[in-house]
């Protein structure tokens, strides 16, 4: 040995002979000659193989005149310089004899608040070099840790995106050599870590976060919370490597670093919300390391847990399928960190950032799959973050936490959430948005399982029953979350919902009623379709045949507080058009309620929309209201104490309108036969002089209905009328022949020809000729009407009423022929005269 050393001595000093010159050279204040010494230097040194011992002589003896020129001006020197230092700590055998000169150096060079290096691959080289000698130096480097932490906390800001993933390296290379030493200055390095996390490279990012890694997992621990709120940002980072380095440090930290169990509930979180990242393998790895976080924690605490053990393995009854239970320990530790878990999910679901509320969204389900029933003693402000979320704009926030409030009813007894959630639904706290405790509790029952929900159906049913529930607000969202609740307690509850069915058909029609979107009305009649299913019956007008009498009830009970903006007159509305014929079978009931809302003293809108809806149903008077016959026995009373007094005239518009409608409805009542001419004759006198003054209505329409109801009645009861009442229609339908509305005139002289049909034999012509008169002479003007249309009808008319007094009728055309404009009518109504006997009849041929 002592001859080898001997020898390499020899070769050493031989070597360094040859090099004296070129050292010399080094000197000179020509550039290229240092160059071409540093160049010939480095050919005779490490580029010849010289043997590790040799080197090690050499290096020993170059060392200093090659840190000197890491100061030279010119950049290949320096360079050059940096690769022969390098080489050579990687090829001799005792590198760390160089370290009191090289350290100091280094530190020169990019450790001050100024970087001597200017060239940002020297500067890379130089820190490569760095971390090579930590790798090789190992503990030696220890009496320099201040030196390396000045150079680190430089280089990690270095403008370079090279030089900072390679100062990342190294930090992670000196915190692993000399953990030991290194957590006394690990916290300096916190600060630049933290400046470059956001770098616009993505594998900077990737390498800044495993080097915060490294500086916590083998620092003091009272950096934690410095970094977390970094790491969390990071989580949201659009590159995958990113996120997926995130989650590889914060499982690393849960498994290793001391003091975690003091930051359980600040660290479960992060890793817990890559379970759901959108790339497999960040889902996998966090999967994994959340298991092996949780079986080591089971194992620490194995004596703490034992009887939990026995008997927590077993899922608990009517677990989500398809869901993988965590282990014990997972449970176990999210459940121990709840209580500071919850504040920051409510906190962060309300975040301005839509990826930071997407997160927590997804990390609450996540968080409540591990509670079970633990969820119970955190159920109000759950509820709470659960309202807020669910009013949010970005519906994968919604969806997230609508998943979550599923798992509340998977999990917590229904005694005990809907004792919150009942009291939520009637008095909710948002005035803007009402509907989010309804939204929460039908997903709530959606998680809970049918055995445990059974008993508290009539409670849940009567809840959305209340009219402060089910008619307060008209909302599409809110009618839509309503509809929701029925439909998620008929698909779980199905036949049971039976003894509930009443409750949920006034929802229903109260959903009806309310909305102003056609999809909505009709998803809730596709919803009573549905209540008809599970019950066992064959159709809707069952079903409303089952519960009509309570229906009416239900309505009649607040009947004297309706007006124009009560919901309970659009129900009304639903339940007859919706019942169909059976509507028939209850009108006992349904007429006293009609003669309270339709009291001339009530409101003028509710009574117009309800005469509206009778006369829709009057028209179809057999297959609605008089399906069994029994609307015919009151019709009377219907008329007398309900039609005509809305028929008296009153100033103003909004009674002209109240007028027309139940013009309509008379009219409606006439057509459909649920009145007979026996009731209708009995009633003339009172119903007649009301029709006669509606003719001289302002409103078009009232004139036309009222023209249209005399036509009927006299159809009906015209050839039963007394001469006298006769008499007093007559002159009211000449009027209308001057009326500006042509259907008005229409039928005015269709009503007219109808008056003559029902002249009997107890009309005296004679008696009567002055009416007659009057009459003839009015029909014979509009004989000469510009309208032809209006001539042709009025000369088939007359040809009608010549029969009745063909003397008379003769002498006023002939009177007015020639005054007519074209005599052609006159002349052509005079020869079907001519034709006829000229004694008056008192019936007209029909």
């Amino acid at each position: 040995m002592a001859a080898m050393a001997a020898v390499d001595e020899h070769a050493a000093s031989e070597v360094l002979r040859g090099l004296a010159r070129h050292l010399n050279c080094l000197n000179e204040d020509n550039k290229s000659t240092r160059m071409k010494a540093l160049e010939l230097i480095k050919r005779e040194t490490v580029d010849k193989g010289l043997s590790s011992s040799v080197l090690q002589e050499v290096f020993s003896a170059l060392l200093k005149p090659l840190l000197k020129c890491l100061s030279d001006p010119m950049e290949r020197c320096r360079e050059t310089a940096i690769t022969m230092i390098t080489e050579f700590i990687r090829c001799v055998p005792k590198p760390e004899e160089s370290l009191p000169y090289l350290m100091p150096c280094l530190a020169q060079r990019l450790g001050e608040k100024e970087i001597l290096e200017p060239a940002e691959e020297l500067r890379l080289s130089a820190v490569e070099m760095l971390t090579l000698t930590l790798e090789v130096c190992g503990k030696h480097l220890a009496p320099y840790l201040n030196e390396i932490i000045n150079i680190l906390k430089r280089t990690i800001v270095d403008p370079f995106p090279d030089v900072k993933r390679e100062s990342c390296k190294c930090t992670v290379n000196f915190a692993k050599c000399l953990p030991e030493h290194f957590h006394m200055q690990a916290e300096s390095l916190v600060q630049p870590l933290m400046q470059t996390i956001s770098h616009q490279h993505s594998r900077v990012r990737v390498s800044v976060i495993e080097a915060t890694g490294a500086v916590i997992q083998h620092g003091t621990g009272k950096n934690v919370d410095d970094v977390l709120s970094h790491l969390a940002q990071r989580l949201f980072d659009d590159s995958p490597q990113v996120r997926k380095a995130v989650t590889a440090v914060v499982g690393d930290w849960l498994l290793h670093m001391r003091d975690r169990y003091s930051y359980f509930h600040k660290l479960i979180p992060l890793l817990l919300s890559s379970i759901n990242d959108e790339i497999p393998e960040t889902r996998l790895l966090a999967a994994d390391l959340w298991k092996r976080v949780g079986a080591q924690w089971e194992k620490e605490n194995e004596d703490d847990i034992k009887d939990k053990m026995d008997f927590l393995l077993t899922p608990p009854p009517f677990y989500p399928p398809g869901v993988e239970r965590p282990g014990l320990g997972c449970r176990e530790l999210v459940v121990r960190n709840l209580g500071r878990l919850v504040p920051a999910i409510t906190h962060d679901v309300t975040d301005w950032l839509v990826p930071t509320r997407v997160r927590t969204s997804q990390l609450l389900s996540v968080l409540l799959l591990h509670a079970e029933d633990h969820g119970t003693q955190h159920l109000q402000p759950l509820l709470t973050t659960l309202y807020r979320a669910c009013t949010d704009s970005e519906r994968e926030v919604v969806s997230n936490c609508l998943e979550a409030a599923k798992l509340l009813g998977t999990f917590v007894p229904p005694v005990v959430f809907l004792k919150l959630l009942l009291d939520h639904v009637k008095t909710p706290s948002s005035t803007s948005h009402p509907w989010a405790p309804l939204m929460v509790l039908a997903a709530v029952l959606g998680g809970c399982s049918k055995p445990l929900l059974k008993p508290h159906l009539e409670q849940i049913a009567n809840t959305l029953a209340q009219p402060d529930v089910c008619q307060e607000y008209q909302q599409v969202m809110y009618l839509e979350q309503l509809l929701a609740c029925v439909d998620v307690l008929l698909r779980q509850c199905e036949s049971d919902s039976g003894s509930v069915s009443l409750q949920l058909l006034q929802v229903l029609v109260s959903v009806q009623s309310l909305s102003t979107e056609p999809h909505l009305s009709e998803k809730a009649l596709q919803s009573v379709q549905f209540l008809c299913k599970v019950q066992g019956l064959d159709s809707v007008t069952e079903l409303y045949r089952q519960h009509m009498g309570q229906l009416l009830d239900w309505l009649s009970a607040s009947v004297n507080t309706w007006c124009s903006y009560s919901p309970q007159r659009l129900q009304l509305h639903i339940i007859v058009i919706q019942a169909g014929p059976v509507i028939g079978e209850f009108v006992s009931q349904l007429m006293p309620l009609l003669h309270s809302c339709l009291q001339p003293d009530r409101d003028t809108e509710m009574r117009m929309s309800i005469f509206t809806m009778l006369a829709k149903l009057l028209l179809d008077a057999t297959n609605t209201l008089d399906s069994q016959g029994h609307f015919r026995e009151e019709s009377e009373n219907f008329l007398c104490d309900v039609l005509l007094p809305n028929l008296v005239w009153h100033a103003g518009r909004t009674p002209a309108a109240v007028r027309t409608s139940a013009l309509s409805c008379l009219l409606a009542l006439l057509h459909g036969g649920a009145v007979t001419p026996a009731q209708l004759l009995c009633l003339e006198v009172k119903l007649s002089p009301l029709v006669l003054s509606a003719l001289d209505e302002d409103s078009q329409m009232s004139r036309l209905f009222a023209c249209r109801s005399l036509s009927t009645i006299l159809q009906l009861i015209g050839t039963s009328l007394h001469p006298e009442a006769l008499n007093k229609i007559y002159p009211e339908l000449l009027k209308r022949l001057d009326d500006s509305s042509e259907e008005v005139r229409g039928v005015a002289l269709q009503a007219l020809r109808l008056w003559l049909c029902s002249l009997t034999k107890e009309y005296n012509p004679e008696l009567c000729a002055p009416h007659l008169q009057l009459l003839f002479q009015q029909l014979l003007l509009h004989l000469d009407d510009p309208n032809s249309s209006v001539q042709d009808q009025v000369l088939e008319i007359l040809k009608k009423g010549s029969s009745v007094h063909p003397a008379l009728l003769k002498r006023e055309a002939e009177a007015v022929r020639d005054k007519h404009r074209s005599p052609l009518y006159c002349d052509r109504l005079l020869q079907h005269i001519s034709s006829l006997p000229t004694e008056p009849t008192a019936e007209c041929p029909e």
